[in-house]
């Protein structure tokens, strides 16, 4: 029988070391950082790995709102999911986090690309968000100044 991804990673410890990594990249990112200003650093880790724990075959769940929902209000384009996904590879490699597991824990979240990319910013506009504020933040390395 193939061995979990969590298993083989070595369960909760590397998840949290990871994810731990990964945010103080994430909070510290200019772009990807302003989509977690007044969230709680700690709560988001924890929250990451309840959810990477149970996708992974942990003897974890997850108790947190459904991804779709989650994001539902937020424009993330496709470039943003992908320094999403770098910073998520880098902290892997930083975590010692053995190649083929990478692949691994990569694909898994690749997966959820859907249900968190947005297509095109007119699409999302068209979201009824209901009562919702909608949350764009553009690229900070994109704004241009006319002067």
């Amino acid at each position: 029988m193939k061995q979990t991804l969590y298993e083989a990673i070595g369960g909760l410890p590397t998840l949290e070391k990871v994810h731990k990594t990964f945010y103080d990249k994430v909070y510290a990112h200019p772009w990807l950082g302003q989509f977690f200003k007044g969230h709680d650093q700690k709560i988001i880790e924890l929250r990451q790995t309840q959810f990477m724990g149970e996708k992974f075959g942990g003897d974890i769940r997850y108790p947190g709102m459904d991804l779709e929902l989650a994001h539902r209000r937020m424009y993330i384009p496709p470039e943003l999911f992908e320094l999403r996904q770098n910073l998520l590879r880098e902290s892997l490699q930083e975590a010692g986090v053995a190649r083929d597991n990478i692949r691994r824990w990569l694909r898994i979240d690749s997966a959820f690309h859907r249900q968190i990319v947005k297509k095109s910013l007119a699409a999302f506009e068209a979201t009824d968000l209901k009562y919702e504020r909608p949350v764009v933040i553009p690229d900070p390395g994109e704004v241009t100044h006319s002067g």
